[in-house]
């Protein structure tokens, strides 16, 4: 029987049993909607309050600065949106990275045929904003710095605490797109100087649909969704109250097992990163050093990514590539075209997100079978004779 290994955390994960047991009640007992005046609904309100002023607590955020949305695309767009409604007079102009998230880039894309103006700093080649490059960029009319906290493709954490005094020194809105970063790395929204934040439960073992977005006390953004003036009005359409308490238990038990967590997946990801990248013409993509514990990234040349997948997944690894061609495009990932790599290398990476399910054994499968793999692939490769014949364009 082939063995199953889920290796795309980074993409969700499965819901926790702590994230489970919290929200049963409110499937069938505790079903109030927390509007409704009555006890009942009153008592669904204290439940969404609890959960709030848990999940403040994570973050080292105030009850009243955590919103509950959606996911993390909703944060986005929110934050880019509102704060281009509630400052466009004063200027038209945001910066971000080119290796955001697509709801961060596609949303800037928007506002750009609405007139504004978006620079997109680019990203050395281990996928790091500088934040001088940040502080460079900055003119009278910015009104918006949004950039990620960690990549969701290559790992690399980003200098937010850095960008974030560099916004604040200058008086201009920062934005972090936090979805990869909490329950997996320290989150300090006080010390990261944010104004503005974006999280998605079910990528720290909550449920999927749900998401929370920090607005700190003394910004106010226009509401994304209007409706019946839920979440103090600021983002309407009944709670989810299940999936908030799912949410805020998740959260909790990733904090208090970060510490322990992070050492144990860091060891794998090493362990995945140091043999797979002995590999000819093969390459780790993303920082070594400043790196989500549990994401493993490397490109191999002469491999197309979406037939890497294909291969691993009949072999019972589930991992993602870089790759769009699963996404009916032919282009290489944005972010591996940012950090330098040639068009046609791009095209054959792999991402591994480990998790806590994840053990030493999956490990030692993981490695046993990628290289068969990647062998496999290459040797009926068109290209990979060619592959070879030219110098290495790259240092391990």
């Amino acid at each position: 029987m082939t063995r199953i290994v889920y290796a795309d955390h980074a993409a969700t994960t499965p819901l926790s049993t702590a994230a489970r047991e919290a929200m049963e009640p409110f499937f069938s007992q505790r079903f109030g909607n927390p509007s409704s005046l009555y006890a009942f609904g009153q008592e669904a309100k204290t439940d969404l309050d609890e959960a709030r002023a848990l999940i403040a607590a994570c973050l080292n955020a105030q009850p009243g600065e955590i919103y509950f949305t959606s996911g993390g695309t909703e944060g986005d767009n929110w934050a880019l949106k509102g704060v281009a409604e509630l400052r466009g007079k004063k200027g038209k102009h945001i910066i971000t990275s080119a290796i955001e998230h697509h709801a961060i880039l596609h949303t800037a894309q928007y506002l750009e045929k609405q007139g504004f103006e978006v620079t997109y700093l680019p990203v050395d080649a281990l996928g790091r904003v500088d934040p001088e490059q940040v502080r460079a960029a900055i003119r009278p009319d910015t009104i918006l710095i949004s950039i990620m906290a960690a990549n969701n493709e290559i790992g690399t954490i980003e200098p937010i605490a850095a960008i974030g005094a560099i916004a604040r020194e200058h008086g201009v809105l920062f934005h972090v797109d936090a979805v990869q970063a909490v329950g997996h790395i320290p989150v300090d929204v006080q010390a990261w100087n944010c104004d503005l934040m974006s999280f998605s439960a079910h990528k720290f073992y909550g449920p999927g649909g749900v998401g929370g977005f920090y607005m700190r006390k003394g910004v106010r953004l226009p509401p994304l969704i209007l409706g019946g003036g839920q979440e103090r009005g600021l983002r309407s359409g009944t709670e989810n109250v299940a999936g908030a308490v799912g949410m805020a238990a998740a959260l909790r038990e990733s904090v208090e097992e970060m510490k322990t967590e992070s050492r144990r997946l860091s060891a794998l990801r090493d362990r995945i990163l140091d043999e797979l990248s002995k590999l000819p013409y093969s390459k780790v993509t993303g920082d070594r050093e400043n790196r989500l514990p549990g994401t493993a990234s490397l490109i191999f040349e002469g491999v197309e990514g979406e037939a890497l997948l294909l291969h691993l997944d009949s072999r019972g690894i589930r991992g993602s590539s870089g790759s769009a061609c699963s996404s009916a495009s032919l282009d290489p990932s944005h972010v591996l075209l940012a950090i330098g790599l040639p068009h046609e290398v791009a095209h054959g990476s792999l991402r591994l997100s480990l998790g806590r399910e994840t053990t030493d054994e999956d490990v030692d499968y993981i490695l046993k079978e990628v290289p068969e793999v990647v062998n496999y692939l290459r040797a009926m490769s068109p290209v990979w004779d060619e592959v070879q014949q030219r110098p290495v364009w790259y240092e391990k």
